[in-house]
């Protein structure tokens, strides 16, 4: 189960995320840029052929939608440990928020629609891959991504582009 969300951003219940995603029904989406302590990269990844939506497309925030109740610092704290292995102590610095945006569009014909909310993380230590969900990973500076970005036909996470003005230098 999601959270279902209205398209103001309030959490108004809960459905299965099949049902979400094939309805197009608004939820919410937390996702980190890991960047490294110096600022001078961020980590990007490729996520699985098998993942349910956006497969094999590329991705600069480990992240994913918000479980019923819950808040999306905490969820982005989550998506951390699950995808690429980061755990954070009690005493560690926690993601710091740095945009917020709707999108409201299409994948695969069908409607998607979702609130996210991006973090970001200054971070040198090791990264594991969860293998259900990333294929590979690689630190790029913000000019590398910038590039591939200029591409239209590159693979790259529709949500997460929409987002990417706010989150690069």
């Amino acid at each position: 189960m999601i959270a279902l969300y209205d398209a103001a951003g309030r959490e108004i219940g809960a459905q299965e995320r099949a049902v979400v995603y094939e309805r197009g029904l608004w939820h919410a989406s937390a996702g980190v840029l890991v960047r490294s302590l110096d600022g001078s990269k961020v980590y990007v990844h490729k996520r699985t052929d098998t993942k349910a939506v956006f497969a094999g497309m590329h991705d600069c925030l480990a992240g994913g939608v918000l479980g019923p109740g819950e808040d999306p610092a905490e969820a982005a704290v989550r998506e951390l440990g699950e995808e690429l292995g980061i755990v954070l102590g009690p005493h560690q610095d926690r993601p710091l928020p740095v945009a917020a945006e709707s999108w409201d569009g299409e994948w695969e014909g069908r409607p998607m629609r979702c609130h996210l909310f991006a973090y970001e993380l200054r971070y040198d230590g090791p990264i594991t891959h969860q293998p259900e969900e990333i294929v590979d990973g690689w630190w790029w500076t913000d000019e590398e991504l910038r590039s591939h970005l200029e591409d239209p036909a590159w693979p790259f996470v529709p949500d997460t582009r929409e987002l990417i003005g706010d989150l690069l230098h």
